[in-house]
């Protein structure tokens, strides 16, 4: 007990020592600038269907937008206060370390490198991919290893340049750069034929073949997944409060899921006698409190946006990507929130 009324005695001490502006405010300075902003800018895509991009009435749809609108849910109690700015995969990061957007969900691939020196913190997995290629039908190629002295499209300053060279160098195996920054572009040069076959994550090639192509069925994405592309959201480093907001608003979506709640009936389980549901819906616990938010965050979050589950079905289901990996830890895949106690 003396332990803990000296730490707490600690706490407080450092608290008073704090500027009054901080101790005023959140603790957050990004959530503060959100809330006086009245709105999240989220950095996004822009050209990926089923992950990020507007659709023809101009609303942004995807997997990765539901991570922005599920983050604007818990804050402002309102999913579609969310300001989304295209980024290239070249000015993603410039972006939010700038501190243009307040939170980047890109389908960006979380690295070591990327953790660490870019002043980025990486929250969450959001969905788990792997490198691929795809290449037209009519060259009746089989496997990546038969496509030596292939030109090869790829966008510079990705995972996907890196992996492409290690696994061609790997497997002695010539190949060309066909190097173009935005992806639309990277997209016409492999349909014109500049290039033999288009590299990047095998969800990406899904979804390109399916909103990009005249005819899908005419290309082929090759069997070969040659690395680990975890996806997910980050924000600049040194708020971890912010950061702390966003990944629980992530992981809210798949606890939803986990106890079976969803937009169509989270409702009639306001009174449940699960305690497990009663804290998600902010009946008992405070867990909004924790987070500085209202204690209905997690709730908002589901009535709004849906749970993982939902979010999955309606963006990278029509795809005719499987959940696979991205099941749930209690169907075989990797998705997993900690405790929300």
């Amino acid at each position: 007990m003396k332990a803990l009324a000296s730490a707490i005695a600690a706490a407080a001490v450092a608290v008073a020592a704090l500027p009054a502006q901080a101790q005023q405010g959140s603790g957050s300075p990004t959530l503060d600038a959100v809330k006086a902003r009245g709105q999240l800018i989220c950095g996004a895509n822009g050209s990926v269907a089923g992950f990020g991009m507007p659709n023809a009435r101009g609303e942004w749809t995807g997997l990765d937008v539901d991570v922005c609108r599920a983050v604007a849910a818990a804050v402002f109690g309102d999913a579609t206060k969310v300001r989304y700015v295209a980024t290239t995969a070249q000015q993603r990061f410039t972006a939010l370390q700038s501190g243009e957007i307040d939170l980047l969900v890109r389908n960006t691939t979380w690295t070591l490198s990327r953790d660490t020196s870019l002043g980025l913190d990486f929250l969450a997995t959001n969905f788990y991919d792997g490198q691929g290629f795809m290449v037209k039908k009519s060259l009746n190629v089989k496997s990546a290893k038969e496509l030596n002295g292939a030109t090869i499209c790829v966008q510079p300053g990705t995972t996907t340049e890196l992996n492409l060279a290690d696994y061609f160098r790997a497997n002695n195996i010539r190949f060309t750069p066909v190097v173009i920054e935005r992806l639309e572009e990277n997209i016409a040069a492999y349909l014109a034929g500049r290039c033999d076959s288009f590299t990047t994550d095998v969800s990406g090639l899904a979804s390109i073949r399916a909103a990009n192509t005249p005819v899908p069925a005419d290309h082929v994405i090759l069997p070969e997944v040659i690395s680990k592309e975890p996806l997910g959201p980050s924000v600049r480093h040194g708020d971890a409060k912010w950061g702390d907001i966003v990944k629980w608003a992530f992981f809210a979506t798949l606890e939803a899921e986990e106890l079976g709640l969803t937009s169509a009936n989270i409702d009639s389980q306001m009174n449940s006698t699960n305690p497990s549901i009663q804290r998600f819906v902010g009946a008992t616990g405070g867990l909004g409190q924790m987070l500085g938010l209202d204690n209905k965050w997690a709730y908002n979050i589901i009535k709004q946006v849906g749970n993982y589950g939902e979010q999955y079905e309606r963006n990278i289901k029509p795809l005719g990507i499987e959940r696979g990996v991205n099941n749930l830890w209690t169907k075989g895949g990797l998705m997993y929130a900690p405790p929300l106690r």
